[in-house]
């Protein structure tokens, strides 16, 4: 009858869509406030040993940092790193990325400061030369390979890098050197961030000093030609970050994309690279337009470097 109300019939196909939908929606809400309010500030220390040693050597503990990504107004992750000294490590090894911002050198330096009395080795990763852009944060999980711009802002590297070697630690940007640590000789292979395609592998190539106590190759990006070419020349360690360790993972499954050549399988912690023992670190930080992580924490790793069993 015209002007008078009808009530309308949904089918329950759609009321079970729109069900579904809305719970999609907070579900996924919550997930991103846990991942960008918690996760993403909740520091951990992963421990691995790795039995790289010759027979009968004594343990050698090395503390592994890696993409901590500073701003200016991080607090709470400086004095976290801070307090790392207190596990009075033998060795630390930085594989990059430690600021994203203009004004991050002295907090970086300020972190790293009691680190800083340590022996340690470190290179560079593309944060450390130019500042994060807003990109969308899609292309990190359908590109395998997307070298940062080197158009972006320059950032002041070369400050950091003085305070590092003022305070002795070794400069390994393309470069071998070697340091005593407890007593034992260490030799080092390093390259430039090979994400930005500036490894000059070749410039160091050569075997790794085997009358040496360990030999360590460290990287940023743990680019599959840098790791081989380490491995031929017979460098037992290897040591690189880069991968935040997917930062955005699936619970059960693991990281989805590593943001380079090497499988995810391998985007963080311990695994055997032919011959030699790899360690990724999933870092302990983001770029300041990602800020969150999700089945992923922020970490840093304390490795006992032993003899075999």
């Amino acid at each position: 009858m015209p002007g008078v109300w009808q009530p309308v019939t949904v089918h329950p196909l759609l009321k079970i869509t729109a069900t579904a939908l809305a719970g999609t929606a907070v579900a996924g809400a919550a997930c991103l406030a846990y991942a960008a309010g918690y996760e993403v500030r909740a520091y951990r220390l992963r421990r691995f040993d790795i039995p790289v040693l010759a027979p009968g050597s004594r343990p050698l503990r090395l503390l592994h940092l890696s993409d901590l990504h500073l701003m200016p107004d991080q607090n709470d992750k400086v004095e976290w790193v801070r307090g790392l000294a207190a596990l009075e490590p033998d060795l630390v090894v930085s594989t990059g990325d430690n600021i994203s911002h203009p004004e991050s050198v002295p907090v970086a330096i300020h972190a790293y400061e009691p680190l800083l009395a340590l022996p340690g080795v470190f290179v560079f990763g593309s944060n450390d030369y130019f500042a994060p852009v807003r990109r969308n944060p899609l292309r990190y999980l359908t590109q395998k390979d997307a070298p940062r711009s080197h158009t972006a802002p320059r950032l002041p590297t070369e400050d950091l890098r003085r305070a590092f070697v003022a305070a002795g630690w070794l400069d390994l940007t393309n470069a071998r050197g070697e340091i005593r640590v407890d007593d034992r000789r260490l030799a080092f292979v390093g390259v430039d961030d090979p994400h930005l395609g500036w490894d000059r592998y070749e410039d160091v190539a050569g075997p790794a000093d085997r009358s040496a106590d360990l030999t360590i190759g460290v990287t940023h990006a743990p680019y599959r030609r840098v790791l081989d070419a380490m491995v031929a020349d017979g460098y037992r360690l290897l040591l690189a970050g880069h991968t935040h360790g997917g930062q955005v993972c699936v619970p059960g499954w693991g990281a989805l994309v590593t943001n380079c050549d090497l499988d995810t399988r391998r985007a963080k912690g311990v695994s055997r690279w032919g011959p030699s023992w790899l360690h990724v670190s999933a870092g302990l930080g983001t770029s300041p337009f990602t800020p969150f992580r999700f089945a992923c924490y922020p970490e840093a790793s304390l490795l006992t470097l032993r003899a075999p069993d």
